[in-house]
């Protein structure tokens, strides 16, 4: 286990029109120290065929089964069988930025930072045109367990993280709505630093069918949303620690 440096996890399900771009990006940014370990929550298209088609390039990809439980328990699929030091979140169909890894890796491990959370430029389906040059700008993006609990900022796509937070994190109870806002307040809560960058380094791609929202429902359905959230959150925060 400590022989991995770095490991990506990514949730796929039927994404052969854009996982190859993503693959491709991450691949990009390891080295032979790092793994890419894939969780398909079964597939129907060439989404495998893709992924196997990724291997062989001297940087481990483990592809594993899916639970089919939905994407919260997906990418927990993944990250349980993470092996590396540090971990980087990957939706199946985003890109990420040529030395992202590099760039988060100088603030990650380094004077108590735990967790890092960097900008994304949000772009069309073909990726030629920006919508939002800042999606930190568009949330109001910053740190602090308070804070994000009145109003997500945290971005899983966006997160990269020391595995001890696992420790606390897994595994993802059914009943909360987001594991990325699960994760950053499990760290904020458990004195681990969380860094946001302000650089953009990642391509965030809208094309329709994307599994995560911009909306959250109405303000008493955010309301319960959180209850649930920080009932779920101080639970955890009494039985484990990390």
């Amino acid at each position: 286990m400590g022989k991995t440096r770095i490991s990506a996890a990514v949730a796929t399900y039927n994404g052969e029109r854009y996982v190859r771009a993503q693959m491709d990006s991450i691949l990009n940014n390891l080295t032979a120290a790092d793994e890419v370990v894939v969780s398909d929550d079964g597939s129907t298209d060439a989404t495998l065929a893709i992924l196997e088609s990724c291997r062989g390039n001297g940087i481990p990809v483990r592809i594993l089964k899916g639970p089919g439980k939905g994407i919260k328990q997906n990418i927990a699929n993944a990250l349980r069988e993470c092996r590396g030091q540090y971990i980087f979140l990957a939706d199946q169909d985003d890109v990420w930025a040529d030395g992202k890894v590099e760039r988060v890796m100088r603030y990650l491990g380094r004077d108590g930072c735990r967790l890092v959370c960097h900008d994304a430029r949000v772009m069309d389906a073909s990726l030629r045109k920006t919508l939002m040059p800042s999606f930190f700008a568009y949330r109001g993006s910053k740190p602090g367990f308070f804070a994000n609990l009145l109003k997500n900022r945290y971005m899983g796509c966006c997160m990269a993280f020391d595995r001890r937070l696992l420790q606390a994190a897994l595994p993802i109870p059914d009943e909360i709505e987001m594991h990325d806002q699960w994760l950053g307040m499990l760290n904020d809560l458990n004195g681990g630093k969380s860094r946001f960058v302000r650089e953009p380094l990642l391509y965030y791609r809208r094309h329709g069918a994307n599994v995560s929202d911009f909306s959250h429902g109405t303000p008493l359905q955010m309301l319960k949303k959180r209850l649930v959230l920080l009932r779920a959150v101080f639970r955890r925060k009494m039985l484990q620690k990390y």
